[in-house]
């Protein structure tokens, strides 16, 4: 490819804010480095959900920090180059500032999009496949209008220290799922790839979610 912009680029579960300030301050900054790298040949770029290891939008006020990635983010959008955030397991209450503000396009369930007569489908994966049971009805729960109303009504303050406080507790029981692959047969999203191919022909699953770069053929002409 000569073209200047064609190129397409994913990346996923930053998870800014975590594990304290400065270490996701030093996230930060390599992240963007990383946009000022892409953004010379990218025709587009994905942002596979869990930007943050928490976010929530009340009327007036987001989570303070992480101004960098944001500025970098509307600089990008700016120049004619679209940037795609999707919401994650930790930032689902993502709503409007990051499309008003920075120029996104916000993804709040997996897309399928066509590049170069490939098909792609594309999301956080969170939620997706077989099992798990107990978070697929907390999901339900947090992505109820009634849910992010009642939290609404609590003090910034509080309400994002609690939050943040969950995050940390839930990434660190998930740490090893997270950070540990024993075989496809194992991978929920495996699963689901392998039961999406029987609907329709898919060429390239494309997921965050795991933290682990994983290259798994499900058919002789798909691969997650």
């Amino acid at each position: 490819m000569t073209n200047k912009s064609t190129k397409i680029y994913f990346a996923s579960d930053f998870h800014l804010g975590a594990p304290n300030h400065e270490e996701s301050k030093k996230r930060e900054a390599r992240i963007v480095n990383w946009l000022d790298e892409v953004k010379k040949d990218a025709s587009e770029i994905y942002l596979l959900g869990d930007i943050f290891d928490f976010w929530f939008e009340y009327t007036t006020v987001i989570p303070k920090g992480f101004a960098r990635l944001q500025g970098k983010i509307a600089e990008i959008t700016d120049s004619g180059i679209p940037v795609h955030v999707f919401t994650g397991n930790h930032d689902m209450w993502i709503f409007d500032y990051l499309p008003k503000e920075l120029g996104v396009k916000l993804c709040r369930e997996p897309i399928i999009k066509e590049y170069n007569g490939k098909k792609f489908f594309i999301g956080h994966g969170d939620g997706l496949g077989p099992g798990d049971t107990q978070y697929k009805m907390l999901k339900a729960v947090f992505a109820s209008k009634v849910c992010q109303w009642l939290f609404a009504r609590i003090h910034p303050n509080l309400g994002i220290g609690v939050a943040n406080a969950w995050s940390r507790k839930s990434r660190r029981n998930n740490i090893t799922y997270d950070e540990k692959f024993e075989g496809k047969e194992n991978e929920i999203l495996y699963h689901f790839c392998k039961d999406y191919l029987k609907t329709e022909p898919i060429d390239y699953f494309v997921f965050g979610h795991r933290h682990l770069p994983l290259e798994i053929p499900i058919s002789e002409n798909s691969i997650y």
